[in-house]
């Protein structure tokens, strides 16, 4: 019986080196191909959705579609992105918000792109620049607006005269007021709901830092970048349960 375990584990172990040597000695005649870099950048194919750098496009006027409402700073896991806005007056008197700096650290950035989907505007994207090595980090800290841009203008709209409302009798006003009560019901349902999305994006992006952090316990930024990650999900779950009971109450008071 130990001849027999003998035999076939010598056996067993000349097929696996026959396996072994035959996969290297094809691949001893194979063809080789190198990749002259960096001679070769015009000629290399990046895939469309790799993620490099974020970007902020810019029209031939200079102009972008970043409004300053913060949204993506506010999605960032790892405070890569700083957006510095300031309130002016326009020309009808109102105020609006404007952008003035842009600030993306691409040395903190993980890629993760919750700040491209969260945008309302799509004023910032992911480009396919792979080349991110520098001998200094402040290098990576870039100013994504450029000198004297701003926003698109919106066209404004015509102003459309509205006919006189006939006076309403106390029959019609029951049925205009609980319509009334139904449409803020349905906006505030909708509001619950992106609440909710907002949350669960944060809580996604805390588990991922969680997955970074116990990986590697030693990390101080990563334990930091969890624990911003940890409040920022806590304070949207929080926001989401708000929304939603304040919608529970506006439904219920509809019917």
């Amino acid at each position: 019986m130990a001849n027999t375990s003998y035999f076939a584990g010598l056996v067993g172990g000349i097929k696996s080196l026959c396996n072994g040597l035959s996969v290297t000695f094809r691949e001893l005649w194979t063809p080789k191909v190198t990749e002259r870099y960096p001679e070769n950048r015009k000629e290399n194919h990046i895939p469309e959705r790799f993620r490099g750098t974020l970007v902020m496009p810019h029209n031939e006027k200079n102009e972008h579609k970043c409004i300053g409402c913060g949204i993506c700073q506010m999605q960032c896991p790892n405070g890569t992105i700083k957006v510095v806005t300031e309130m002016v007056e326009t020309a009808d008197g109102k105020k609006k918000k404007q952008l003035v700096r842009y600030e993306y650290d691409h040395g903190c950035c993980m890629y993760c792109m919750l700040c491209t989907r969260a945008c309302p505007q799509g004023a910032i994207e992911f480009s396919n620049e792979y080349e991110g090595s520098v001998f200094d980090r402040k290098v990576l800290v870039k100013v994504l607006n450029h000198p004297g841009s701003k926003c698109v203008e919106k066209p404004a709209r015509p102003a459309v005269a509205k006919p006189a409302a006939p006076a309403a009798t106390p029959a019609a006003a029951a049925p205009a007021a609980g319509n009334e009560a139904k449409a803020k019901a349905e906006k505030l349902v909708a509001a619950a709901k992106k609440a909710e999305e907002n949350a669960a994006a944060a809580r996604a992006a805390a588990n991922e830092a969680k997955v970074a952090a116990e990986a590697n316990p030693g990390d101080a930024a990563l334990q930091e970048a969890l624990a911003q990650a940890e409040a920022k999900a806590v304070k949207l779950e929080t926001a989401a349960k708000t929304f939603a009971q304040k919608a529970a109450e506006a439904v219920e008071a509809a019917k």
